[in-house]
């Protein structure tokens, strides 16, 4: 599933600000994987999803991905 989602991202999404009302369900989707994710790492009571939108967010990687962060204490405000 995930390999599917990512290959229909890659052509369609490639930055968040480009999202449209039409990859609404996809991107749920993506969430959905992110809590299964956080659920295998072990840090399901506490984790963080980043997702970076452009050069000034310090995105280098330009298609859609998330970021799902945890094992340790976060902070407020990140970055």
């Amino acid at each position: 599933m995930l390999h599917k989602l990512s290959k229909y991202l890659w052509y369609r999404c490639s930055f968040m600000s480009k999202a449209e009302a039409r990859h609404s369900e996809i991107l749920g989707q993506l969430l959905y994987i992110a809590k299964i994710v956080a659920e295998k790492e072990g840090i399901l009571d506490g984790f963080r999803v980043v997702i970076n939108n452009g050069a000034g967010a310090c995105q280098f990687v330009y298609h859609l991905h998330l970021h799902v962060l945890g094992g340790r204490q976060m902070k407020w405000p990140p970055g």
